[in-house]
């Protein structure tokens, strides 16, 4: 028999879910959770269940302002739905989608909108037997399962040189020094006023704090020293063999290259731990823009990154927003946020 449900973030059964699956961070009920704080929504999770196998997605549910209404949206970064069956198995997963659309429509759920995780693919087919996937260009990463000297050789050699410079600059990367956080948090803040960042990327003090205490010692902060001074940081994540940068930075004023050698030094910090994969992210809203050919300048692995858009209730999506379009679908979603 196949059932689907909305969970909470303390019920056993999202946890229990994710001991069945091949799951990353994003995925994690207390991640969930605190990123739904910072919308002023509620954490929640679909779970599917069809003949002893599951699937599970999180999911932040937020108000539609003056509507009575609410919406669907994953958490910041890259979760997507993450199963124990086989992403060959697309008519497991279509099953899964069409008991997720079903079940969020009587919820009184307008729309959904799923950030997918490069590192853990689902099924395109299936997911568009319901909705709508949307192909953002690529992201990056690099093997750790690779040598130091593959990584170095794989490294662009303008940035081989600025590491160089970095390091007979007298700069140090220092990991775990939570002492210097508050200092490296306004680093990020001044990282975000000088690109013109939009008012939700500007995290107060506390949500670095929660970030830490929810999710332990998979969050790490490795941060860029130069005579006492910290010049920048990179705050990522790590998880079952996975890395992911969260937020890099740097302070207002000469850095000495020291963001190059962030990037250098926590991959090789996470390759000595025994992680497989260190994923940069891509460029802004996923383009081939500068900060992808950066990044890009440290790796050769690229990803496909998709968002799935899905329409829950058709009647209040036209009220929103007027009539469903290609364009409504494939730009801005949902387009009446």
């Amino acid at each position: 028999m196949a059932e689907g449900a909305l969970l909470e973030p303390d019920d056993t059964a999202w946890a229990e879910a994710l001991d069945r699956t091949r799951h990353d961070i994003y995925h994690l009920p207390e991640y969930a959770r605190l990123d739904a704080r910072l919308s002023g929504g509620e954490a929640t999770a679909f779970r599917y269940d069809e003949g002893g196998h599951v699937l599970l997605l999180p999911l932040v549910l937020r108000p539609v302002p003056e509507t009575g209404l609410i919406d669907a949206t994953s958490p910041y970064g890259y979760p997507g739905p993450v199963s124990d069956v086989r992403p060959v198995d697309t008519g497991f997963w279509a099953r899964a989608a069409r008991a997720m659309v079903e079940l969020l429509g009587t919820y009184g759920i307008v729309t959904t909108f799923v950030r997918l995780n490069p590192l853990l693919p689902a099924p395109r087919v299936s997911l568009e037997t319901v909705g709508t996937v949307v192909g953002h260009g690529e992201t990056v990463s690099i093997d750790l399962t690779l040598s130091p000297e593959q990584l170095w050789a794989d490294t662009h050699r303008s940035h081989r040189n600025q590491i160089g410079k970095a390091r007979r600059a007298g700069v140090e990367v220092v990991f775990g020094d939570w002492a210097r956080y508050d200092a490296w948090i306004d680093t990020y803040h001044a990282t975000m006023r000088r690109v013109g960042a939009r008012d939700f990327y500007f995290f107060a003090r506390e949500y670095f704090g929660e970030l830490r205490d929810a999710l332990g010692g998979h969050l790490h902060l490795a941060t860029a020293v130069r005579d006492g001074e910290v010049l920048g940081g990179n705050l990522f994540f790590e998880y079952d063999g996975m890395m992911h940068t969260h937020l890099q930075s740097t302070r207002d004023g000469v850095i000495f290259h020291a963001d190059k050698l962030l990037y250098h030094e926590v991959r090789s910090w996470g390759r000595e731990r025994g992680n497989r994969v260190f994923h940069l992210g891509g460029g802004v809203g996923g383009v081939d823009d500068s900060l992808f050919r950066y990044k890009a300048a440290f790796g050769s692995g690229r990803q496909e990154f998709h968002t799935w858009r899905l329409i829950t209730d058709p009647g209040a999506f036209e009220e929103l927003a007027g009539a469903v379009t290609a364009e409504t679908l494939g730009g801005r979603f949902p387009p009446y946020r």
